[in-house]
């Protein structure tokens, strides 16, 4: 179902692409390559000088890989476009500091006790929040089975995915379709 349709005419006057691609390597670990771009519709005016329309005010690109256990054994990040060349562009080995984080374990706070105000670049860091729901979805179906189909209810063990989200709620009436095995009895 679409959003409902603007209640005025609008005009775009920026854009925000959030881009997140996950890549298992021939070592078994996983490269998730993640971009965000900020672009406006007009020509900007910045401080370091204008910014014609459609060219990236932020171009930046974050690459962290990770083992099966959703653990950092590597990080790094680059800036193609910035607000502030020469500045804004240097604090890419910051982001080294992610190396040993764990996705699935506290891993929002503890990004922002790291790499908060300016210790990292605001747009690098908010990119960075998106990583364990990304990698999550990568790793469904490929490291970790979701049992979806025929088989969902043959194992031992409850599916991962169940009670992570509204939709898949135990007590809820997708399990009770999909999985019932794993529904929660009242």
């Amino acid at each position: 179902m679409p959003l409902s349709t603007p209640v005025s005419r609008r005009a775009l006057r920026h854009s925000r692409v959030i881009d997140v691609q996950a890549y298992v390597r021939d070592d078994g670990l996983w490269d998730i390559d993640a971009r965000i771009t900020d672009i406006k519709s007009y020509d900007a005016m910045l401080a370091s000088g204008p910014r014609p329309a459609g060219t990236p005010l932020h171009d930046l690109h974050l690459r962290i890989t990770v083992d099966r256990e959703l653990t950092i054994v590597e990080a790094e990040a680059a800036s193609d476009a910035v607000p502030y060349p020469g500045f804004c562009d240097t604090i890419g080995p910051a982001y080294r500091a992610l190396i040993g984080l764990n996705l699935l374990k506290n891993f929002r706070r503890d990004l922002k006790q790291r790499l908060a105000g300016i210790a990292g670049c605001t747009h690098l860091t908010e990119l960075a929040q998106v990583l364990p729901t990304a990698t999550v979805q990568a790793f469904a179906g490929d490291v970790w089975s979701t049992r979806d189909g025929a088989n969902a209810d043959l194992s031992h063990e409850k599916p991962f995915q169940l009670d992570r989200c509204h939709a898949l709620r135990t007590d809820g009436g997708a399990v009770a379709q999909y999985y019932p095995r794993w529904v929660a009895k009242a």
